[in-house]
């Protein structure tokens, strides 16, 4: 079970990672005046971030038994 919720950990880290360098480099390219890609990137972003952290509670109740 544990392994199973840290290959879910690293998926959602990755996921974050990716969401992020995505975001910079659309923000680069200054190509989306309105904001709404930055906007739709940091929604990801941050929805990626707390499935993480639900993740790792998760680790570590089943951790703590």
């Amino acid at each position: 079970m544990t392994t199973f919720l840290i290959l879910l950990l690293i998926a959602a880290m990755g996921a974050t990672a990716y969401v992020l360098v995505r975001g910079v480099i659309a923000m680069a390219n200054g190509k989306d005046v309105s904001g709404a890609q930055q906007q739709n990137y940091m929604q990801k972003r941050v929805l990626f971030q707390g499935i993480a952290i639900m993740i790792i509670c998760a680790i570590l109740l089943v951790a703590r038994d």
